[in-house]
């Protein structure tokens, strides 16, 4: 999953950024307003991490003419400020949440992780299709009884399948949605990681999960 993290204090950002990056996400940096709201507009995210105080344009800002461009990003916003009134104005412009300065990272990363579910339509905290799941928070993949073991970029890439299971998808979207922006790998990297998770979900099983369809992308469904 791809982050956008709209941060001014660069130490701050530093570290959640460090933190995201750790759990598998690819997340792309801004120190303003004008910055986050550009990268929000031309690039594709899954959800978009704020501070409310920014440089150049303030956050509650920059959330609005998202709204208003019609940009269904889930937002959520970082903020010193606990008072209801400054809740009630960002939530007014279109933030999907709030997150009161200083807070814990295990909470951070429940709250993205409960927003990226709602944004897809999803209520469980598991990934499933078949006898397969993957479990964002404990960071798991389990076929049948066995647990498989993957590298962060392998969780994303299934994670980013299951989240579109049933869905065609094209190797330019698991680019942009699991790799940032700084991204200059070989053209195809995308094969390399689906041939990998193959191997190890699919292998020695019955029913494969994972399809190509030739010309087009990839498909994670219990039918090809």
């Amino acid at each position: 999953m791809r982050i956008l993290l709209v941060e001014d204090e660069e130490r701050l950002s530093n570290n959640i950024k460090k933190g995201l990056t750790e759990q598998g996400f690819a997340v792309d940096t801004a120190y303003d307003g004008e910055e986050g709201e550009f990268l929000a507009e031309t690039e594709e995210y899954d959800l978009i991490l704020m501070d409310l105080m920014l440089p150049k344009k303030d956050g509650v800002s920059v959330c609005k003419s998202l709204r208003e461009r019609k940009i269904k990003t889930p937002i959520l916003m970082l903020t010193a400020k606990s008072q209801l009134e400054d809740k009630v104005v960002g939530f007014e412009a279109g933030a999907d949440d709030y997150l009161t300065k200083p807070f814990a990272f295990e909470e951070l990363k429940a709250r993205i992780y409960a927003l990226i579910r709602r944004s897809h339509g999803e209520t469980e905290t598991t990934l499933s299709v078949s006898d397969l799941q993957l479990d964002p928070k404990k960071h798991t993949v389990i076929r049948g009884d066995i647990e498989i073991k993957l590298t962060p970029k392998e969780f994303s890439v299934l994670e980013f399948l299951l989240t579109h299971k049933n869905e065609i998808v094209t190797r330019t979207q698991i680019i942009e949605h699991v790799w940032d922006m700084n991204f200059e790998g070989i053209s195809n990297v995308v094969d390399v990681f689906i041939t990998t998770l193959r191997k190890k979900i699919d292998k020695g099983n019955s029913k494969a999960l994972i399809h190509t369809l030739h010309g087009v992308g990839y498909k994670i469904s219990e039918k090809s």
